[in-house]
């Protein structure tokens, strides 16, 4: 069973910058589809950002396109996701998911989620 464990969250101010980190144990991660998602206090989960396997391929959510970069080393079965140029929009938890295959990028039907990371961004 794959686990999931995010890491990198916390207060930031507006126009700073944070690095997500989401750490794979329990499988093969370089057979994973891996993507991010964020969900705000009283809103549906939202897709951030994706990369294939081989991270040859990312996919970003139009609303963080040239502000968040998503990026995997599988030799560290880890997936990251900087943020740069942070609004308090984008406040919210900060969710790493893990799929077996690719045909679900924006969609919450992963295989594997982990427990999320706080990301508070102040004005």
């Amino acid at each position: 069973q794959v686990q999931l464990v995010e890491s990198g969250g916390g207060p930031v101010q507006t126009g700073g910058s944070l690095r997500l980190s989401c750490r794979a144990s329990g499988g093969t991660f370089s057979k994973l589809f891996m993507a991010w998602f964020r969900q705000a206090p009283g809103n549906e989960r939202k897709f951030v950002a994706a990369i294939t396997e081989n991270g040859l391929e990312t996919f970003h959510a139009p609303f963080v396109k040239g502000r968040f970069t998503i990026s995997r080393v599988n030799a560290k079965n880890t997936v990251y996701l900087q943020m740069s140029s942070l609004k308090p929009e984008d406040t919210a938890v900060y969710y790493c998911a893990g799929n077996s295959s690719a045909d679900v990028v924006a969609g919450l039907g992963y295989n594997y989620w982990g427990q999320g990371t706080q990301v508070t961004v102040s004005s």
